[in-house]
């Protein structure tokens, strides 16, 4: 789980502007925190299974606005993809 000084943090990264909470490119900073975390969850408890599926539904969810976002706005998705070291 993401801590709220690490959410903040991921916030103040990728906002468009001051008070930028909701914003796709937002959601999907904060979605690949939270997919990092739990992919190294994961690399020490190989069985949890119930962690494993919400893995794969974040990385579902994330992939699909970045797929919104590639087509709403070509550059700041390739800007986002850069700044997340997303393979895309």
């Amino acid at each position: 789980m993401l801590t709220r000084e690490t959410k903040q943090k991921v916030i103040s990264g990728s906002s468009t502007h001051k008070k930028d909470t909701g914003s796709t490119e937002v959601q999907i900073a904060l979605f690949t925190a939270k997919i990092n975390e739990l992919t190294a969850h994961l690399k020490e408890h190989k069985k949890d299974n119930h962690s494993r599926r919400g893995l794969l539904a974040m990385v579902s969810k994330r992939r699909r606005l970045l797929d919104y976002l590639a087509k709403k706005d070509p550059k700041s998705y390739e800007a986002l993809v850069k700044k997340l070291k997303l393979r895309r």
